[in-house]
Parts: C-alpha cells; structure tokens; sequence
C-alpha cells in the first residue's frame, strides 16, 4: 500500500456518494466532493514546495475545509500539526519555531502576529477561518481534483501533537501512520461501528479525541458525522434524533443533564455514548442511567498513545474504571522507582505497549528516552491500578501525588469521599507546601447549584472512611475549577493559586 494512512481511512472512499459529513445549516457532504476537495488542497501544498516529512501547522477553527486540510496533508505525505484555537500568539510561536513548520495555516485575524514568527523561520502563511473560507481554499478552487497520493510507509510520521505542557516545556509527540491506523481499527471494531452509524461530532479537531478518535473511527467504518462547529446543548437535542452515537468529554454529559429536555425518549434511539478526555464523575454515570437508561462508555487514552483502554461495548461499564486495556495493548502498574511490576490491586504508574504508542518527542531525545523504555513500554505518568476483574481504575497524575509526612496519598481517593458530601457536586485535591509535612492536603470543592457545603461538617465526614494523614487540612469552596479545553483540570493552577496557604512569605 503507498500511503497507508491516506488510502484506508480516506481513499478506500473514492467517487463514492454517501454522505460524509451532515453540516448544521441543513446539507451535506458527501465522501467524493470532500475527497475531490482535499486532493485540491493537496495540490496547494504540494505547490507551495512543500515535501514529504514536511510540518504544516494549523491553527483553525472546525470546518468541513480544516478537516480536508488532514486529508490533504495525509496524501501529500505531509505531517499534520493541529493547534488549539486557544493558544496565544507566544505559545504558537514556540509550537511554530519547534516544529520547523514549512507552512502555518491561521486564521485571517492572526496572520499580522505570526507572518513575522514564519517569516523567521522561512516558512509560509495561508489562511482559513470558520466559515472554511480563505487564502488555501481561494487558491484549492482553480487547482485539479485529483491528487496523485504521495507514497509513504506504514512507520512515517503521520501527525505532531503537542502535549498541554503543565510542567516543563510542551513536548511534541511523533504520531506515524500506524499509530493512527491500528487505533482506528481497534476503536471501530471494538465500539460497532459501521457505516450506517452517524456521529454527532461535537468536538474540536485541535485534540486527539476530536481528530484521530472520533474523525478516524468514522472514516475507517465509512459512517458519516453531524459536524457541529461546537458545543451547544440546543443544537445538540436537535440534532440527536438523526444521530446513532456520540462522543464527548464529561461536560457534555453534564450540560444535558442539567436540560429538562434531555430525557429518555431523546436518547432511545442512540446506540452509544462514549466519554473520555477528563475523568467522568460516578454521580455523573448513575444520573445518566436514571435518565436515559443508558450507561455511558468510558475510555482512557491520552496524547502519546491515542487510546489504551475502554469499558465493553457489551458486558458491565463499571463507574470509576476505564475498562480493559484494548487488543493489542498491554498495560501493567508498575513501582515509581524500580519500575518493577505491582501485584493486581496495587496503585502505581501505569505503562503501556502496542502498535498506538507514539515513536517519541521531537528534538528531545533525553524526554523520550525518560519516558519510552528500550522494550517499548510508555510511562503514562498516570497513576493506576488494576482491580480483581481487571477493570483499569486511574487514581490520578504522577505529579499530581501528595507525599504528606512521608505517606502517599492519592487525591482520587479522597476527591471520591468528598463528591459524596451533602452540597458538593465536585472536588479537586491537591497537595500544598507545609512546614512540618513538606506537603499537606487541599480540598477544593464545588458546591451543587443552590447549594452551601458545610465545610466543617464535610470535615467530620471524611474521618471515617480516610486514615488520619489523608484528611485535608483545610477546604475551599469555588465556583468552577480551572480546566482545559477538553475538560480537564488543571491542578497546577489550583496549587499555584493555594501554594502560600500554610508557608509565609
């Protein structure tokens, strides 16, 4: 095959009239006229002078053209770099510099910030905004709609995708054609699906799960998408009823909660609800059920390694579990320091190996050779444990354990004890400099609408079920917690804004 990428996910598609994409403005696009333009796109680059291996960076906004300009970087045996719309011009210019991109597709607005960032680096601007208009599409509209694919083999890079960077510089990990490949067939297959399944796509194509989970499932399966620009929960119940399934992160699901018109007729006819991204509350698993008579499916993957592990698509979905590691990865939980494996049952750093493990981070041999092991396994630096039936759990991030008086403790474990409390509707712990302990526990909490948790109270409650060194030192109540753009928190946030609580000066 000269192009496995290109050619299983998009040219296995060729001149064939089903619907790809269904847009909110009521039409459609089918398989062949986005593979005609795309090879249009392709030509673009390949115009630019652009070769094999090279970078092209893209910061846009989601758009049936963005989405082209993947496939168009696939059959020109380019490397994709997707980039958050949210990233600043700093953070882009050092995605930008780092990369080497030989070409940086923006957004019109920002072409006066980075055209000098590119131009220092030799590199090109085009443009494309949200409505898939701009300088790449002008140009794509007069070129050829055919594309003569660009060999490459299955070990090539395929995409960048920079990690979100909380400690340290943001690290670019090396996807190549297989990582995508065999995720995508693994996920399909797993999951059912098939090509008479239409997902809402309601994430950002910047992500892994937006992109390579939920775009590359659709694509190998032959299925089509409901291709929302964003999030909206009026949109997304009045799209639902011509959707089979979805994907989201936890948000999604609690925003349709929260909407009286989300009820068990509106979701009776969906065959799947996939969550992933950020941990999903068990409140929130119990709530969803009661409500729709469904159980969501949770996953667990991660930049480096697209997925790892997913609950069944028939059998239990067990709250609080990610489910068994998928065919074809291998996981185990292994000591922090020796790296030894942990007996079942044990909590410690999780590790992975398969043919979805990335091939390292650019420009940083010493970061790879930290984190990927000569036998191919990845340290994930999430921390986890594997229970009697072989349900994954994730207590939490390395850098995220609190080391009290010498005691580990798992923030997980507690968060779980406080969501519980009367009023919470969730927490964050996180570990803060002490004088006498080096660290001590911080309960952040987020009160249920209407509601004022009794801190003190909530204090006397945590003592039965958590040893004495577990129980945090104080709590804080807040109106949200810090997250990403997929939902995530950011404790490295809260423990800067909460670092001088117990140390003066």
């Amino acid at each position: 095959m000269p192009n496995p990428l290109y050619d299983t996910l998009f040219g296995a598609h060729l001149g064939r009239d089903a619907v790809f994409l269904h847009l909110i403005d009521g039409t459609t696009l089918s398989y062949s006229d986005f593979l005609k333009q795309s090879a249009q796109i392709a030509h673009v680059l390949t115009g630019l002078g652009l070769q094999p291996g090279a970078r092209v960076a893209a910061q846009v906004h989601k758009s049936p053209q963005a989405l082209a300009l993947f496939a168009a970087c696939a059959q020109a045996g380019l490397v994709f770099l997707p980039l958050n719309t949210a990233y600043t011009t700093s953070e882009l210019t050092y995605f930008i510099k780092d990369s080497g991109a030989a070409l940086v597709v923006c957004d019109p607005s920002a072409v006066s910030a980075l055209t000098p960032v590119a131009d220092e680096l030799g590199a090109l601007v085009e443009t494309l905004d949200a409505e898939g208009a701009g300088s790449l599409v002008t140009k794509a509209e007069s070129a050829p709609d055919r594309f003569d694919t660009v060999e490459r083999s299955a070990d090539d890079l395929a995409a960048f995708l920079y990690t979100s960077g909380t400690t340290g510089r943001s690290k670019g990990a090396m996807l190549t054609q297989t990582n995508l490949l065999s995720n995508a067939a693994t996920l399909a297959k797993e999951w059912r699906f098939t090509a008479q399944d239409v997902l809402l796509h309601a994430l950002p194509i910047f992500h892994t799960h937006g992109l390579f989970v939920a775009t590359n499932v659709t694509l190998i399966a032959g299925g089509s998408m409901i291709f929302m620009p964003r999030f909206d929960v009026d949109q997304v119940l009045s799209l639902m009823p011509r959707a089979t399934t979805m994907m989201g992160v936890p948000t999604f699901y609690t925003r349709l909660l929260d909407d009286a018109r989300f009820t068990r007729q509106s979701a009776d006819h969906m065959r799947v609800f996939i969550s992933g991204s950020a941990p999903l509350l068990a409140e929130t698993h119990v709530q969803f059920e009661a409500r729709t008579g469904q159980r969501i499916l949770e996953r667990y993957g991660m930049t480096e390694t697209n997925m790892n592990t997913s609950n069944p698509y028939v059998g239990e979905r067990r709250a609080g579990t990610v489910g068994f590691p998928l065919p074809g990865v291998e996981l185990k939980v292994c000591d922090p320091a020796s790296g030894e494996t942990l007996p079942q049952g044990e909590v410690g750093v999780i590790e992975v190996r398969g043919a979805n493990v990335f091939k390292g981070y650019w420009n940083m041999p010493e970061k790879t050779a930290e984190e990927l092991r000569d036998n191919g396994f990845f340290i994930t630096g999430d921390l986890g444990m594997i229970d009697a039936d072989g349900y994954v759990s994730i207590v939490g991030r390395g850098k995220d354990l609190i080391i009290s008086g010498g005691y580990n403790i798992y923030p997980k474990e507690i968060e779980l004890v406080l969501d519980e409390q009367d009023g919470v509707l969730e927490s964050a712990v996180i570990g803060v400099p002490h004088p006498d302990f080096g660290e001590t526990v911080v309960g952040v909490l987020v009160p249920k609408q209407g509601k004022t948790p009794d801190t003190d109270a909530i204090m006397d409650a945590v003592k039965g079920p958590l040893a004495r060194f577990k129980h945090p030192r104080r709590l804080v109540v807040v109106d949200s917690l810090p997250r990403n753009t997929m939902g995530k928190v950011q404790k490295n946030l809260l423990r800067d804004t909460y670092k001088d609580m117990f140390v003066s000066g």
